[in-house]
């Protein structure tokens, strides 16, 4: 059977515009001989509607078009993924749900059946699982229907997740075949472990899978695209790239390719953090950004991520020195500009730095100065960028990355300001792998900016490392404590210092109400602050 996979690239609310990207992808797949076309999970909503859903309008309006697009399909099918009403006088009000709909035939619906409610998902405040499982019958084949989690339920996961084995159910219903559609957010390494579990499910129970995956960045979710077909077998079919809306039709007859091929993981981690800063930027009606150019590696990183996202006309540059600012930092910011084409200003605040500082002379009299006359220059710099976005009307992004936010290396309404974070859910070793894959072919990120120790140069002679352990022990640490969350007593007994690990647990604990306030940022690790990890600010837990 010829299969037209739409890996689309949705956005939501735009209820218009994903109806005329779904019927455009229905289209183009019919033309190239396609017999059955399959959309991501919630297509016609996008992925996810979160409180939208309880818009009085919004709903029906996503019905209606459901019915619209039940009036121009042909005779070959579409599921496509939309949201029901739960018409039953208990439960939450709404299902997420899945309609076959084809020519001359009553719209077939399915609900999703299992609901993620962790990491990022929340589904069961909005939605009520399906009680049964059905398979449809399209053509000669009866193919069983499941939405994204459904199919997560089996023996290749590190835990399982749920009691109900769905796929073994619908074999039991005789399903020739298993459709999924999804809205599967990326994380690193997740297309190949995706592709792996779908893999020993098919094998498992001895039937294709066809996996439709959104692609694209909504808010602080990006999404992969990485659609499959996989026999029964568990050997790959066909592959949809990866981070690229893209129609194409399989036959499930003939294998295209025998095993997958995954991005590494800087080459992943680039495409993935593109992606998702191009779409925010997009869908929010921005065209262009804005960022402050420190000489270091995270926004050297940020800027490249930015031209490809973006493209370099719309991209500027800021260096902004004080009488700390090294010449060879502002000598690395404009090499990168140039690098990369885009434009640098040079804006000294060194005068506001003086005037401001000195409005606390009284106040501040017989004292030492310290972290209160060093954080009024980030926050110098911060106004300087926001003047310059709310005038030309760039976006500002914040180039902090993952290991400083953890541990509060940053300044609250300082150089955490901003629309996005980019690289906050990056860790600073990440962050130095990425500058150097950038560089493989040609210097884009200068070399004295990856060779340099890291400094915030908010004082004489400043090092990160005064302040902070070595970024490699660091990053180690953090990744037990927030992505495995391991107990510092657990981290200890891994063999790491005592010391070590009680101060930075203690200053993740401490420094929860600063992210609380920070710009959202795009998730790409298994546990990204804000969105994915959710702690009270006022809590006394120490183990």
């Amino acid at each position: 059977m010829k299969i037209g996979f739409a890996q689309l690239n949705t956005t939501v609310g735009d209820l218009p515009g994903n109806h005329q990207k779904i019927f455009n992808a229905y289209q183009d797949a019919v033309r190239r001989g396609a017999e059955l076309v399959l959309t991501p999970e919630l297509a016609i909503t996008g992925y996810p509607p979160q409180d939208l859903v309880f818009k009085s309008r919004f709903v029906p309006l996503n019905l209606e078009i459901l019915d619209k697009l039940h009036a121009q399909i042909g005779d070959v099918p579409l599921l496509v993924g939309f949201i029901d009403h739960n018409h039953q006088p208990s439960g939450r009000p709404f299902h997420n749900a899945a309609a076959l709909l084809q020519r001359g035939r009553p719209i077939e619906k399915i609900y999703k059946s299992l609901l993620p409610t962790y990491d990022v998902f929340d589904e069961d405040r909005y939605f009520q699982p399906g009680e049964t499982l059905r398979a449809l019958d399209v053509g000669e084949t009866k193919f069983g229907v499941t939405i994204c989690e459904d199919i997560w339920t089996e023996d290749f996961l590190p835990r399982r997740l749920y009691t109900q084995e769905t796929v073994g159910a619908l074999v039991e219903q005789s399903a020739g075949a298993i459709l999924n559609i999804s809205a599967s957010p990326f994380n690193l390494g997740k297309p190949a472990r995706r592709f792996a579990m779908l893999s020993g499910l098919a094998r498992k129970h001895r039937v294709p899978i066809f996996y439709c995956n959104a692609v694209g960045g909504n808010d602080q979710l990006i999404f992969d695209g990485n659609s499959v077909a996989i026999d029964a077998d568990g050997k790959l079919i066909a592959q949809l790239p990866p981070f690229r809306e893209t129609v194409e039709v399989i036959d499930s007859e003939k294998r295209k390719s025998d095993s997958p091929i995954f991005q590494q993981e800087p080459e992943e981690l680039f495409h993935a953090l593109s992606l998702g800063l191009g779409d925010y930027l997009a869908k929010c009606g921005f065209k262009s950004v804005v960022l402050g150019l420190s000489g270091g590696i995270d926004s050297a990183v940020t800027a490249a991520i930015a031209v490809d996202a973006v493209g370099a006309q719309n991209v500027l540059g800021v260096t902004m020195p004080t009488q700390f600012s090294s010449r060879g930092s502002i000598d690395d910011s404009v090499a990168l500009a140039r690098n990369l084409g885009i434009r640098c200003l040079k804006i000294s605040i060194q005068q506001t730095f003086e005037m401001f500082r000195n409005q606390f002379t009284e106040l501040f009299a017989g004292l030492p100065e310290n972290e209160a006359e060093e954080n009024m220059q980030p926050r110098l710099r911060a106004m300087t960028l926001m003047a310059i976005s709310n005038k030309l009307g760039h976006m500002l992004l914040t180039t902090g990355n993952k290991s400083e936010l953890a541990v509060g290396y940053c300044t609250i309404y300082g150089d955490m300001a901003g629309g996005l974070a980019v690289i906050s859910d990056v860790p600073k070793t990440k962050i130095y792998d990425l500058a150097r894959w950038m560089n493989r072919e040609r210097e884009i990120i200068p070399a004295n900016t990856i060779e340099k120790p890291p400094s915030a140069e908010l004082k004489p002679d400043q090092r990160d490392q005064d302040t902070l352990p070595p970024y490699d022990l660091l990053d180690q640490i953090l990744e037990l404590y927030v992505e495995q969350n391991m107990t510092a007593r657990d981290i200890i007994a891994h063999g790491f210092d005592e010391k070590t690990v009680r101060w930075i647990t203690r200053r993740v604990d401490l420094n929860e109400w600063k992210r609380e306030q920070a710009a959202p940022g795009l998730k790409v690790t298994s546990r990204a602050f804000g969105l994915g990890r959710r702690m009270p600010v006022a809590q006394r837990f120490v183990d």
